[in-house]
């Protein structure tokens, strides 16, 4: 298991890892700061092996519950759509359904959404590619199961979602080793995260040293789950609202990564 958070929770390491000193609330300008930073960093920390297919897979995979797998899933999709990058087609591999739940929920029709078992789409996993779009984004349980090891191994890209508290930062350690096993590139998203925390910064550090973070945070707003709730996406429910343009940052962002390794 990675020891970051054992490393980051002691004063005399904590001042090398935030702007600010650690009396000192960090706020979403200083932490943002520090996210360009991550984002101008060389591209090779994950230049691993390997290509696309037509179709780009992202797996978004997190063996802590909550960490908000489905709604960074659902929302990425719905804004790939949105910016001219479509077809997108999400795929529900959680036992709980919430995913599909969502999609029940969502009178729309640019979106192809499927609900199947995990074993099954480990099994066949060219039913990802064959439908003509250009990603697919696969929601996965809370688990490290052999069927989810597989599903990263199909995977172009792994999203690691993660809020910034102590258990979920001490639970990511076992999903970056099976990201790292299968050789595949990994990407830290951080989520619900609280304005003006210093643990959010401390978390963006930490995490950096690990492996590439997202220069982007999504912040802890109601408009996330009330807009999931209605099968919608808060670009669709606030669409001038500050979650609305985090997803769109994100996506853009997200969207060259799997775009530099078809390019490899």
């Amino acid at each position: 298991m990675l020891d970051w958070f054992k490393r980051i929770s002691t004063p005399a390491s904590r001042k090398g890892l935030v702007e600010t000193e650690s009396q000192t609330p960090a706020t979403e300008a200083k932490v943002e700061r520090l996210m360009g930073r991550l984002g101008t960093r060389s591209e090779t920390a994950n230049n691993l092996a390997g290509g696309f297919a037509q179709t780009r897979v992202i797996a978004v995979v997190c063996q802590k519950g909550g960490a908000g797998k489905t709604t960074i899933a659902a929302h990425l999709a719905v804004q790939a759509v949105m910016a001219g990058q479509g077809p997108a087609v999400l795929v529900d591999t959680d036992p709980q359904k919430s995913l599909g739940e969502w999609g029940n929920a969502r009178n729309d029709n640019t979106l192809a959404l499927a609900t199947v078992k995990l074993d099954h789409l480990a099994v066949h996993p060219v039913e990802m590619r064959s439908g003509g779009a250009f990603v697919t984004i696969i929601d996965t349980p809370p688990a490290l199961t052999e069927s989810n090891e597989r599903i990263i191994a199909m995977a172009d890209l792994v999203l690691i979602p993660a809020r910034p508290s102590p258990h979920d930062l001490r639970a990511i350690g076992s999903t970056v080793m099976m990201a790292r096993g299968a050789r595949k590139p990994f990407l830290f998203v951080i989520n619900g995260a609280a304005p003006r925390a210093n643990i959010t910064a401390e978390a963006v550090a930490a995490l950096s040293e690990h492996g590439k973070v997202a220069p982007v945070i999504l912040y802890q707003r109601t408009d996330y789950a009330a807009s999931m709730i209605e099968g919608l996406t808060v670009m669709e429910t606030v669409p001038s609202g500050r979650s609305a343009q985090e997803i769109g940052e994100l996506w853009k962002y997200v969207y060259a990564q799997i775009n530099i390794r078809a390019a490899a």
